[in-house]
């Protein structure tokens, strides 16, 4: 029987948990689209659940050759949404990391944050568009100085959003730098 589950996160680390723990309950993912989740009954922890952001979008060649590599060494990859990728592997085949070492790790969260910031500039610039073409009368019909609202709201807006996703990739910006002392301790 299939289950759908509609829930948001912006947090992959957060969905990854919470996956493994709906793995843990006897449901597994069976495929992904913007917020929604389709599990099929399972045993219990059969499955052990990550998340990775791709490089190039799972369509590349690049991408391609790599979720094939990662099929031949026991993953299967569940669902791809933009560049993110959902993958599984048996819970009896031991333990399941994507990245072992810390440089991978950085490498991976820096292309999340910059993720993050390409949605972060795009609202920051469309807004600061908005707001400039609503204090500008290229039709002259207003006065000098009159704001458009509509304009002005939807910058305000945009900028608003813009915010958000840059608070989005504070915790993401925090990782980087922790891996990043971690691994100048290291050397």
């Amino acid at each position: 029987m299939k289950y759908i589950v509609r829930k948001p996160y912006w947090n992959y680390e957060k969905e990854e948990k919470w996956l493994n723990e709906m793995s843990a309950k006897g449901m597994a993912l069976s495929d992904y689209s913007w917020c929604r989740y389709v599990f099929a009954e399972a045993p219990n922890n059969e499955y052990t659940y990550r998340i990775e952001l791709l490089e190039k979008p799972p369509t590349h060649a690049e991408s391609i050759a790599y979720i094939k590599f990662l099929e031949e060494n026991g993953v299967e990859c569940i669902a791809t949404y933009m560049r993110w990728i959902y993958l599984r592997k048996k819970t009896s085949e031991g333990p399941f990391d994507i990245y072992s070492d810390i440089e991978s790790k950085i490498k991976h969260y820096i292309r999340i944050n910059n993720f993050w910031l390409t949605f972060m500039w795009l609202e920051f610039i469309i807004g600061l568009l908005n707001v400039a073409i609503g204090s500008v009368d290229l039709s002259f019909s207003r006065s000098p100085g009159e704001f458009s609202p509509v304009n002005l709201i939807l910058g305000c807006l945009l900028l608003l959003i813009g915010f958000l996703f840059f608070r989005l990739g504070s915790s993401i910006r925090k990782k980087i730098k922790q891996l990043q002392k971690e691994k100048a301790i290291r050397e």
